[in-house]
C-alpha cells in the first residue's frame, strides 16, 4: 500500500534535488525519496550491528608473496560469515576478489579491513546492505 505525503522544500534545494534526481535518471522524485529513505535505513541496521549482507571487492597483486593464503586464511577465520568468493584474473599481474559476507556489519567490517590493510592488496571495498525483509 502507498501513502502519500506532502514535502516543503526551499527553491534551491528543490533545484539541487531535481537535477540528482536527473543524473541518476529517476522517473520520479517519489522513487528517489524512497532510495534515499531506504538508504538512511540500512545505514542504521549497519550502526546498530544488525544482519547484513555485504560485497567486499578486492584488486591485488597475485605476485605478492604469500598473499593469496592470507586472504584464504582470512577467509577461513569468518567462515560462519562469507558466503561465496569469486576470483577473476584481470591481467598478467592483477586479480580481483570479490567476497560476498553475511552477518553482523561490525563482523563483515572486520574482515573488509583485515583483508584491505595486506602488503599488494592495490584497492579494496565494502559496501552493505540490510539483509532484513522489513526494510524493502
Amino acid at each position: 500500500m502507498l501513502r502519500r505525503f506532502t514535502v516543503s522544500l526551499e527553491d534551491k534545494l528543490l533545484a539541487r534535488f531535481d537535477r540528482f534526481l536527473k543524473d541518476r535518471r529517476y522517473v520520479n522524485r517519489s522513487e528517489a525519496v524512497r532510495d534515499l529513505i531506504r538508504k538512511a535505513l540500512v545505514s542504521r541496521e549497519v550502526e546498530a550491528d544488525r544482519e547484513v549482507v555485504g560485497v567486499i571487492s578486492l584488486v591485488y597483486n597475485h605476485h605478492q608473496r604469500q598473499l593469496q593464503d592470507k586472504l584464504t586464511e582470512l577467509q577461513h577465520q569468518f567462515h560462519h560469515d562469507v558466503v561465496s568468493t569469486t576470483h577473476i584474473h584481470l591481467n598478467h599481474d592483477d586479480c580481483l576478489e570479490v567476497i560476498i559476507v553475511r552477518g553482523k556489519a561490525s563482523r563483515a567490517k572486520a574482515l573488509a579491513d583485515r583483508l584491505i590493510a595486506l602488503r599488494g592488496v592495490k584497492d579494496g571495498t565494502l559496501t552493505m546492505s540490510a539483509a532484513g525483509p522489513h526494510l524493502h
